[in-house]
């Protein structure tokens, strides 16, 4: 036999590699099934080696020559191709006549690598002619997104099966043929898994022959230290994306428990702290917040990897002008987070993201999902991660529970979180307004949150199917804004806020404050959540829009998505950043472009916004002069395909759909009484500019800047003659429509005993929007 072997090359590398191979597993190499057409086997052979090669573990050179060497009509070809494939298979598949699937081992070795993928083939024995897609499942495999804690070891594999080009996602009917399975550790060491297969429901055989174990070696993958520095030099955090050759994301997503998410690519890492990775060649990017430059590096695993160093780069630093970015509407629980192994994650897991994302304020908000675990996480006060100037707190979003159905409302800055008469959800008030009167009185800084939804401008026909958070609904009557069109005030968003922001109630000291501060934005289409706010300051109120994410429900992508900048001292605590946005002295957006120091004057009369009630006040009608700094960054292409995307599809708000055709200019609007009265586009490049505009001012109005979708300003009252903003009588009839149509849809989800303080809430909306439309001006 020898004689023979060493006069065969072929022979003896398929000799030596299979004995080697059982030396590894001690399995006994795989049948050879000579009866199968060679012709079809070959080629399916070769798009084997083709997807081996394409997804980075290539056949040995000699193997691959070999392969192609082989002659179809051989009488042995079909015996060659298996005994070159076999060797590499970790499974025997065989799908008898009755499509009965059983499983076995196969010759190769069992060797995987800590945080890697490695490839395996599958030789399928197919005596029935089975189509349809071959599955492999493990329980091994699951992933650990709301896995019980007691399973969280055993779930450390991850597998696919690769059906992509240039193999195709189904079996060929072949009696033989091969299939590339895919797998991933989350450790190191010896670790068991059982597998199963199947094509279809119901196709397993009975008892054992159905699943199969095997022990792998899993190799220790490399630790690399990440150095992270700022634009300064000093230790800091950021985000990391990491993907092999193949595009595969680094910690696998299906593998990660806090502080890293399952539902995004990112991870966050301090300076010092490490990651493990395989050898191989990796696409890096990085960033710190979106008034960071992203970076993009090309970085390679081996034996003299020690750490990779990282310095953030930045177009503008906000904080260094005094102005405190936050975000007051993110979650720890609930929505794409976990409810196992624990209900949610906690504070330091938020903390991280929060700094990863150079956010200076958190707001961390209980609600329905695992309330009654992260309830005990509130204290009233900065909790104890906080580290200046990166605060965390805990607040309370009436969200699953009480006047939820009404819209939900964020209650910050609480100092007692439980409402009165219980300890969970089940007795909260179903009336928004009796919970507005709650929170004012302990001092709370308050609004509806996701604003836009329910308040879409819907055609009259497909308002009834309106009742849904799926912004995907085109229907829209119009794009105006603003614009009369009634909408249906069948959502969660700022629904009941046309009814509350007409109500004063008492503060902590006994004094009327308004029921409403704010109302949130950036986080829904723009055209709804502006249309209402533009609607009740032409009408007086003064209600401040502030910068949300609702992380991770309506966006799971990363925390600050939705921002607030606040204008504060140097030392500033979070009850105070609560109060600019009181004041309004904030503007809000998506971070990627700013509107700093907004200001207006006539002669030696001035008003900055957020100071002194924002108001510049007008002996008679005149021309006034603003201003404000204004700073945006695009990159030099455009995005053509988030150009295309409609006002109701995701990302709400992002300078991207600001930009002027294929430019590097975005526009920037003065509005006065929500319409632009001018407009200057700047060069969106990083660079902070002065920009002012010109207005005449006939009554009494309100302006702001905006660069929509992007940023908005908090307004300046121009107050002709002493009277009050009474800007039009058109969006005063609109607000009494809205109370109407909003009690329509409100009404059966009021408790029987706050019916009748619901009726009056509603009845005193009326009469106050009655009256401002008698004193409006005609429009």
């Amino acid at each position: 036999m020898v004689p023979a072997l060493l006069m065969n090359p072929y022979r003896m590398l398929v000799f030596v590699a299979g004995f080697a191979a059982t030396l590894l597993r001690g399995a006994e190499p795989l049948s050879v099934f000579s009866e199968v057409e060679a012709q079809p086997l070959i080629a399916q052979a070769k798009r084997i080696a083709e997807a081996l090669a394409y997804t980075g573990s290539p056949l040995p050179e000699a193997e691959r020559r070999v392969l192609e060497s082989i002659p179809a009509d051989a009488p042995d070809a079909a015996a060659r191709v298996q005994a070159l494939l076999d060797q590499h298979c970790l499974f025997l598949v065989t799908i008898n006549p009755e499509m009965r699937v059983k499983v076995a081992v196969g010759p190769a070795a069992a060797v995987l690598m800590e945080q890697g993928w490695r490839q395996f083939l599958v030789k399928v024995r197919n005596e029935a002619g089975a189509t349809a897609a071959l599955r492999a499942t493990s329980a091994n495999a699951q992933r650990l997104f709301n896995s019980p804690a007691a399973e969280v070891a055993d779930r450390w594999l991850e597998l696919q099966m690769f059906d992509a080009q240039p193999l195709r996602a189904t079996l060929s009917g072949l009696g033989v043929e091969y299939r590339i399975i895919q797998l991933h550790s989350r450790d190191a060491g010896r670790r068991e898994a059982k597998f199963s297969f199947d094509v279809g429901q119901g196709t397993q055989d009975l008892g054992y022959r159905a699943e199969t174990d095997v022990l792998f070696r899993c190799e220790p993958a490399r630790e690399v230290v990440l150095r992270v520095r700022d634009e300064h030099g000093k230790p800091t955090t950021a985000a990391f994306v990491i993907r092999d050759q193949q595009g595969r994301v680094y910690p696998s997503q299906a593998k990660r428990l806090a502080p890293d998410f399952a539902f995004h690519p990112q991870v966050y890492r301090a300076d010092g702290e490490t990651i493990r990775l395989p050898d191989g060649r990796y696409t890096v990017e990085f960033q710190r917040g979106p008034e960071s430059i992203p970076q993009r590096r090309a970085l390679t695993v081996d034996g003299t990897t020690g750490e990779w160093r990282f310095q953030v780069r930045r177009w503008i630093d906000p904080a260094a002008m005094g102005w405190i970015s936050g975000d007051h509407h993110i979650h720890a629980a609930g929505c794409a987070h976990y409810t196992n192994p624990t209900e949610g994650v906690h504070a330091p897991d938020m903390m991280r993201h929060c700094l990863g994302e150079d956010l200076k304020v958190g707001a961390n908000l209980t609600w329905g999902p695992c309330f009654d675990y992260q309830k005990q996480f509130f204290t009233g006060v900065d909790d104890k991660v906080s580290t200046f100037p990166y605060v965390l707190r805990y607040d309370i979003e009436v969200s699953g529970f009480g006047s939820h159905q009404s819209g939900h409302l964020c209650l910050l800055r609480l100092k007692d979180q439980m409402y009165p008469g219980g300890d969970s959800m089940a007795h909260w008030p179903s009336l928004g307004l009796n919970t507005l009167r709650w929170a004012k009185k302990q001092g709370a800084l308050v609004g509806p949150a996701h604003s836009g939804w329910g308040l879409q401008p819907l055609l009259p026909g497909a308002r009834d199917s309106a009742n849904s958070r799926n912004a995907g609904d085109l229907r829209l009557a119009t794009t105006d804004l603003p614009n009369y069109v009634v909408p249906p005030f069948n959502g969660i968003g700022a629904n009941e806020y046309i009814v509350d922001v007409t109500h004063v109630v008492p503060g902590p000291d006994g004094q009327l404050v308004p029921a409403v501060d704010f109302i949130s934005t950036v986080d829904t289409p723009w055209l709804w959540e502006l249309n209402i706010w533009y609607h009740t300051l032409n009408v007086g109120f003064r209600t401040r829009i502030s910068g949300e994410t609702d992380f991770p429900c309506i966006y799971g992508e990363r925390v600050g998505l939705g921002r607030s900048y606040v204008k504060l001292p140097g030392k500033w605590t979070y009850e105070e950043w609560c109060e600019g946005i009181r004041a309004g002295r904030n503007y809000v957006g998506d971070g990627k472009s700013h509107l700093l120091d907004f200001a207006a004057a006539q002669g030696n009369r001035a008003a900055t916004m957020g100071e002194g009630g924002s108001e510049l006040r007008l002996a008679a009608p005149g021309r006034i002069r603003t201003r404000v700094r204004v700073a945006a960054y695009l990159p030099v292409e455009p995005d053509l395909e988030m150009k295309k995307r409609p006002i109701s599809a995701k990302p709400y708000w992002d300078v991207e759909r600001a930009r002027i055709g294929v430019t590097r200019e975005v526009p920037v609007e003065l509005l006065v009484n929500g319409y632009p009265v001018a407009k200057q586009n700047i060069v969106a490049d990083g660079a902070l500019r002065d920009v002012e505009f010109d207005a005449d001012i006939a009554h009494s109005s309100w302006i702001a800047v905006r660069v929509l979708p992007s940023s908005h300003t908090n307004p300046i009252f121009v107050l002709v003659g002493d009277k009050p903003v009474r800007a039009s009588r058109r969006s005063a009839e609109w607000c009494l429509a809205g109370v109407d149509q909003c009690w329509s849809q409100k009404e059966r989800f009021i408790k029987p005993s706050e019916r009748a303080d619901a009726r009056a809430a509603y009845d005193h909306a009326r009469a106050t929007y009655r009256r401002l439309i008698t004193e409006s001006v005609v429009d």
